[in-house]
């Protein structure tokens, strides 16, 4: 399993959407970054845009707290994290060899075999030009994006597992949530018991 969760929901999509459009008009909006731990020692990074600073910082905390969590101070976690793109592949779209040509030619970083998908990481300034290249050779992907990635990773199992993902789903619920990072991980197994 890796550890580049999704935990993304309509809502925020939807949001972000509005504010980009301007139907959130005539509010300030701050973005602000909060660093904390999960259960089992899991850093954690919850970016937020919000109109209410204290309110965001109410909710991020009253999330971490009633699921086992804590609020660190700045620079606790971030340390553990640097921004990457990432871009996934499934298996059957391309073979190792044509992605590994790509990636080199247009300055990706490493591929990796993550069980059904290929995953291209690249530095954040060359993303799009290994994205492009990717779509220009016709390999369709299943996700392309800039994110925080972790340098490594925390495994839970049972009920340390089950509460940090309600850690992570509470952190996703907030209002002001735009992204959420973890070092979490968990076997493909605990991950289906989980989504169902």
């Amino acid at each position: 399993m890796s550890g580049h969760s999704k935990w993304a929901t309509i809502k925020h999509i939807k949001r972000a959407i509005q504010r980009g459009t301007g139907e959130l008009e005539g509010v300030n909006y701050e973005e602000i970054s909060f660093e904390g731990y999960g259960p089992g020692g899991v850093a954690v990074i919850v970016d937020v845009t919000t109109d209410n600073r204290n309110r965001a910082v109410s909710e991020i905390r009253h999330a971490f707290s009633k699921n086992g969590g804590n609020l660190g101070e700045t620079g606790s976690v971030r340390f553990m994290f640097s921004k990457k793109g990432i871009i996934a592949v499934e298996k059957p779209a391309a073979t190792e060899d044509q992605l590994m040509d790509i990636v080199l030619e247009h300055g990706g970083e490493d591929l990796n075999d993550e069980g059904d998908t290929w995953e291209i990481i690249t530095d954040p300034a060359s993303h799009e030009a290994v994205a492009n290249a990717i779509k220009a050779a016709g390999i369709p992907t299943v996700m392309s994006e800039v994110t925080m990635v972790a340098s490594t990773y925390t495994k839970l199992e049972g009920t340390a597992a089950n509460q940090m993902i309600r850690l992570l789903e509470a952190l996703e619920d907030c209002d002001d949530t735009q992204n959420v990072y973890s070092n979490f991980d968990m076997d493909a197994e605990q991950m289906e018991h989980a989504a169902g």
